[in-house]
């Protein structure tokens, strides 16, 4: 029997797909649209396993889809700018774009090998100027709707690099490449208004149908809508109020002391007069802007010596801090303090020798008794010391107090956000320029849009830290469009993550020129009715990306507000973990297993066996795609990534799992192509009758059917997987004895390569090719079942007593009412439970549950 060798067969029906067009597409109004899109790959140079697993869960949906009518859009880009390609520009002394296109041209040879069903005739790369010049149109379209502003914010600055860090590329104090540490400076930055919706995206979660609930958490989270209220204290020997914001105006009758952010302009002038304050505001801003940082902190303090007026309480005086932990970004910039019920101020209460008194009860305490500790008390209870709202829950409180503090003058109920702005400034060379003139007499001018794009300069210096784009005087320096006096580009670049913001628009027409959009594409493909991918997106970007659709729908090009009607989030892939004597990792090619599953290095020394973890280049325990494709083939590795696990799980790799998928692959193609000889001809008609065990196949064939579209649906592809080992074992020990059976076993091996063609597609193709029938099998849709095929003759059947399971029975389906009826009532159980009594209700629903009342 010959074996299948996917060195041969793969690349003949991949050569077959595209010279039919088979994935290119375009809108065909009369036919339902599918637009499946998976997060789109870095180009850095070699796709992981990660990328396996997130494009063949994505194809398997595409080419399911295809095969049930609908016009299937998969297309593929690259998100190509960024950091990695300068600093291989500087490590390497290659340019970044000869870098990235070399990348590109690796990578899409290793997706194409996969059999992915991609439309590549819509490829993009967001690092070519023909889609940056439209990001550009983009941005002065936001800019000119007031969506984009300039102002001056607070960022993390790596001196040595030379360029403004996120909050992620700043490691315990110091920049991650450099390792120097951070200053905070104010600098002037672009800002997307993304505030502008905080409403509208908070609100728009409840109908998000489509997304795992968690990621819809982790957006209102980060959202953060805080309904509280602003509060006036009034400064003692000064002629003004603090404004603070709170979520918690109930427990201001807690307050013992505010606090203001080191950046507050109250903190600002009053560091002007004192150098200590100064000091003190240095220290913070090594900090930087991290909240996550800033919450791990010590709480640290400098007394301003202001002292301001408790609104409710004219005679208690609360002295004014600078304090490390409280960000001007958030609310107006300055709290109150109410230690007993929240941790952050009771810590910095306890360091500092101030007042903590509790004004929230919990339930079942005594108030002449309870007292806090070192843990802040923050659960609902009942108010306490707090005159006009003692006695009240926590929710009343907070009404209470809104409407004293609006009745004195002295507050306003008001709604905050978590939310800020979009910073997209970033002080680097490989991104997408700011397509922004600075003129020293019309201040910040938008490029014409006729002279975009703003395309990035070729000759390039990388020898010096920071932005070669504000060295470059042949580029910057530039006549203003509006005045045509001397003026100079902005320098900075654009967030990476405004680019993969729209690119899924783009590709519903990359080819159009008129506009970033053609309004005609987006909406008939809009919006992506599946998007994939991992998890660490939840926020940022599609986020980010859901503010942009709003913006395409402002600016006419789009009818949608959403641009993901579903979302999958894939698990990740673990592997186990190697070390050698010395405690250095070693990846999995240099560990070698003997017959007792021992394990040795190459050169006979031990190893530690450690936990499986994600695979990491850091804990070298990766497998490559390629090579595992090379010498098991796309589909192995494909059936591997499916069969394991849920989708949306963490699996697993494992050499014997993917030994198990080879395996299964040869043995499906050796019983499928054993049976082709004898099989009738493709297409004959349906015999008169068929024998018991033909009728069992069929059955089992169209339950099979059935079931793996209902499994593809929904995203249960381990499930599909179980299926086809299940009819294929069927295949197996299936002895075709006459005309019905031949015709039977024709039918199941035809259904094994169409139910299998979206996983393991060459295979399939290579079957149903082998199986005589002509044409392609990605182009046949997918197979109907017979109703009366799939429907079991007989059915269990739950009998209750008063409520409660006591029997099942095993009838014939649709029997009549009474004779299940009388069923039931001879069950031994239900006349243990009736005490030989009649009972008193008998109600039959029909195939399902028998309940009995006694």
């Amino acid at each position: 029997m010959s074996r299948y060798d996917p060195k041969v067969s793969e690349p003949k029906w991949q050569a077959a797909w595209n010279g039919a067009g088979c994935f290119e597409v375009r809108a065909e109004l009369d036919r339902p649209k599918y637009y499946v899109l998976e997060m789109f790959p870095y180009p850095s140079g070699r796709i992981h396993m990660g990328h396996v697993r997130n494009y063949t869960i994505g194809d398997v949906i595409a080419r399911y889809k295809r095969a049930r009518g609908f016009n299937v859009l998969h297309p593929m880009g690259w998100d190509a700018f960024g950091l990695p390609a300068e600093n291989a520009a500087m490590e390497r002394g290659v340019h970044p774009a000869t870098w990235t296109y070399g990348n590109i041209d690796a990578m899409r040879e290793q997706l194409k090998s996969m059999g992915l069903s991609i439309d590549w005739s819509r490829e993009l790369a967001t690092c070519h100027p023909s889609y940056y010049r439209h990001q550009q149109r983009l941005f002065l379209q936001f800019l000119e709707a007031g969506l984009v502003y300039r102002k001056e914010s607070w960022v993390n600055w790596d001196p040595v690099d030379q360029t403004v860090l996120a909050n992620e590329q700043v490691i315990d104090g110091c920049g991650w490449r450099s390792g120097a540490p951070i200053e905070r400076r104010k600098l002037s930055q672009w800002f997307f208004r993304i505030t502008a919706f905080s409403d509208e995206l908070a609100d728009a979660l409840d109908g998000m149908d489509g997304w795992p609930e968690k990621v819809r958490l982790m957006q209102r989270k980060w959202i953060g809508r805080s309904e509280g209220a602003r509060v006036f204290f009034e400064v003692l020997g000064r002629d003004e109020r603090l404004e603070v914001f709170t979520t918690r105006p109930d427990t201001l009758f807690g307050a013992s002391f505010c606090a203001l952010s080191p950046h507050h302009p109250l903190t600002a002038e009053l560091a002007a007069a004192n150098p200590a304050l100064r000091d003190f505001v240095a220290e913070c801003d090594r900090l930087g802007t991290s909240e996550e940082t800033i919450e791990r902190a010590e709480k640290q303090g400098f007394d301003t010596g202001l002292r301001v007026r408790h609104p409710f309480l004219p005679d208690r005086i609360l002295p004014v801090y600078v304090v490390n932990f409280v960000l001007y970004e958030y609310g107006s910039g300055a709290i109150f303090g109410c230690p007993a019920h929240d941790q952050r101020d009771l810590d910095f209460a306890r360091k500092y020798g101030l007042d903590v008194t509790p004004v929230v009860l919990p339930t079942g305490q005594d108030p002449a008794t309870f007292e806090v500790g070192d843990t802040a008390f923050v659960e609902d209870g009942t108010l306490i010391n707090s005159a006009f709202l003692d006695g009240l829950d926590v929710a009343e409180g907070k009404r209470a107090s809104i409407a004293r503090l609006e009745a004195l003058g002295a507050g306003k109920g008001t709604v905050q956000y978590r939310l800020h702005d979009w910073g997209v400034s970033r002080q680097r060379y490989w991104g997408c320029p700011i397509p922004v003139i600075h003129c020293p007499s019309c201040g910040a001018v938008p490029v014409p849009v006729a002279d975009l794009p703003v395309a990035l300069p070729d000759e390039v210096d990388f020898s010096q830290p920071g932005n070669p784009l504000a060295r470059h005087e042949g580029w910057k320096s530039v006549a203003c469009p509006g005045c045509g006096g001397a003026a100079t580009r902005d320098t900075d670049t654009m967030d990476t993550f405004v680019d993969s913001s729209w690119y899924f628009a783009r590709f519903c027409a990359p080819q159009f020129e008129e506009a970033p959009l053609d309004p005609a594409a987006l909406d008939y493909w809009m919006p992506v009715d599946q998007y994939i991918g991992g998890i660490e997106h939840a926020i940022l970007h599609l986020l980010y990306s859901r503010f942009f659709m709003r913006g395409l729908k402002q600016f006419g090009y789009s009818r949608e507000a959403e641009p993901f009607a579903a979302l999958f989030t894939q698990g990740m892939i673990g592997h186990e973990t190697y070390r050698d004597p010395d405690g250095k990792w070693l990846s999995p090619d240099e560990v070698e297993k003997d017959s007792d599953g021992g394990l040795s290095t190459r050169d006979g020394r031990p190893v530690t066996l450690g936990r499986v973890e994600k695979m990491s280049k850091s804990k070298r325990n990766t497998v490559d795609p390629t090579t595992i494709i090379g010498n098991y083939g796309a589909d192995t590795a494909r059936w591997f990534m499916l069969s394991d696990s849920p989708p949306d799980r963490d699996m697993e790799w494992t050499e014997a799992g993917i030994e198990g998928a080879w395996r299964f692959v040869q043995r499906l193609f050796r019983i499928v192509t054993g049976a082709a000889p004898s099989l009738p001809a493709a297409g004959s008609p349906l015999p008169a009758a068929f024998g018991a065990e033909a009728f069992a196949l069929r059955r089992q064939v169209h339950k099979a059917i059935e079931q793996v579209g209902r499994d593809f649906e929904s995203f249960g592809f381990n499930k599909a997987v179980a299926r086809l080992y299940e009819l294929t074992n069927a295949l197996a020990g299936f002895r075709a004895a006459d005309e019905g059976d031949r015709w039977a076993l024709r039918e199941a091996c035809e259904t094994l390569a169409r139910l299998g063609a979206p996983m393991i597609p060459h295979l399939a193709e290579e079957l149903w090719h082998r199986l005589g029938r002509d044409g392609l099998l990605t182009d046949q849709p997918w197979p109907a079942f017979d109703p009366a095929l799939t429907r079991d003759e007989s059915v269990t059947i739950a009998v209750q007593v008063n409520g409660k399971l006591r029997a099942k029975l095993d009838l014939a389906r649709d029997l009549d009412e009474t004779s299940v009826r009388e069923a039931a009532l001879a069950e031994e159980a239900v006349r243990r439970h009736l005490d030989g009594k009649p009972p008193r209700k008998v109600i039959v629903v029909p195939n399902r549950v028998v309940n009995i009342v006694a």
